[in-house]
């Protein structure tokens, strides 16, 4: 009688662990890392050049994004730098996207994840289970709070699980020169303390995209976000009324 043997792991399965790198017999493990900044701060430039310095390195990685301030499935810069990427739904299972690709023939390195403060608590879960069991490195880029000042639920999420926390050290100003951490959303000159938690608007008067509808409603509104310091945030003073221009969109 035989004992049965154990096959080896299904190099599809996007839940095999992979070998060891060291030869310790330890399994690699990758990293999960949260970039966070305000608006302005340069985020989705840094998700680009990560991802154009492993890909001159031989590495194999996969874009993601969840609501780009484009309306389109890319990665954009204001600076006008661009790529495509792969739109994360609501009930998109990252796990799963990861499958595909392996099945595909095509092995990944990293995930770089952008406008990750829109992906909620289980999509996070699920990045540093792909990070822990097969040694992807997850590179995620957004805001840490809304319009309200308060934590969005995936960026709340990657706080309490990534292995770095890193604040993206571009300095964006409030108008009076301090320092600017709020994002707050503005219309008819008027700071919004309520309303629905993702709406992606322009920084002038222009197109407000609502994301709590089943399908992306766009209207013509006087909506727009500017960055301020915390106290001015507080007081909802956005200064003297002057035409602010390279506040784009929020990101």
């Amino acid at each position: 009688m035989t004992t049965p043997v154990d096959s080896d792991p299904d190099p599809t399965d996007a839940l095999s662990p992979l070998p060891s790198r060291n030869g310790s017999g330890v399994p690699a493990r990758g990293r999960l890392r949260f970039c966070y900044g305000p608006m302005d701060c340069g985020k989705s430039t840094l998700a680009l050049q990560i991802d154009h310095n492993h890909a001159r390195q031989g590495r194999r990685g996969m874009l993601l994004v969840r609501h780009d301030r484009s309306g389109e499935p890319r990665i954009s810069s204001r600076i006008g730098i661009t790529r495509g990427a792969t739109e994360v739904g609501a009930d998109t299972d990252l796990r799963q996207l990861v499958r595909r690709e392996w099945v595909a023939g095509r092995h990944l390195d990293y995930l770089i994840v952008d406008e990750a403060q829109f992906l909620s608590a289980e999509q996070v879960e699920q990045l540093a289970e792909l990070a822990d069991e097969v040694s992807l490195d997850v590179y995620c880029f957004g805001i840490a709070t809304d319009f309200r000042g308060r934590l969005f639920p995936g960026a709340r999420r990657l706080f309490e699980l990534a292995d770095e926390l890193q604040p993206v050290q571009v300095e964006v100003l409030c108008w009076c020169g301090a320092p600017g951490r709020f994002n707050a959303r503005v219309a008819d000159g008027e700071v919004l303390r309520e309303g629905d938690t993702v709406v992606v608007a322009d920084t002038v008067p222009g197109v407000v995209e609502n994301t709590s509808s089943p399908h992306w409603e766009t209207e013509v509104a006087t909506l727009r976000y500017q960055v301020l310091c915390r106290r001015h945030f507080r007081l909802g003073d956005l200064g003297p009324a002057t035409p602010r221009h390279g506040q784009l969109r929020l990101t």
